[in-house]
């Protein structure tokens, strides 16, 4: 079952349990994928709808940090919740040691002596880490390995 089909069936589940608050990130997921399709005029694979998720995640993130930040628990409740409901959609993130082997691996495939390789050795980790590792961390990791 592809994700975008998985995504639709809880959705009915959702639906059918009147799970009001998980009914709407769902919603709000497919409706975000929809727009990408609407907008590219392309149909979304898996890894394309992951990045879809990994863009709205840092959203709630972002908005999250921000609610707390000026005391609107009532927000930040929300935000919580829908970060909960498109975690469940990611795969299993990867440890340290798997992101540092992948890391390993990419810089000697692409030949990376330095920093003005930092381009060819994250084209090579993007596609691996996909909704399993945060693409600024694990960038940082590549500025401090080459440099």
């Amino acid at each position: 079952m592809s994700l975008k089909q998985q995504i639709t069936e809880d959705m009915k589940t959702a639906m059918r349990a009147k799970d009001v608050s998980r009914l709407s990130a769902i919603r709000m997921l497919l409706a975000a994928i929809k727009q990408r399709e609407v907008d590219e005029r392309i149909e979304l694979d898996d890894e394309q709808i992951l990045t879809v998720i990994e863009k709205m995640l840092k959203q709630r993130r972002d908005s999250l940090s921000q609610y707390e930040a000026a005391n609107r628990q009532d927000l930040a409740d929300v935000e919580k919740l829908e970060i909960t409901v498109l975690q469940t959609y990611l795969p299993q993130p990867l440890t340290d040691a798997e992101v540092a082997a992948l890391l390993d691996q990419a810089v000697e495939a692409s030949g990376a002596a330095g920093m003005k390789d930092m381009g060819k050795v994250m084209a090579i980790l993007k596609p691996q880490i996909t909704g399993r590792a945060d693409a600024a961390k694990v960038s940082a990791l590549v500025k401090a390995k080459l440099s």
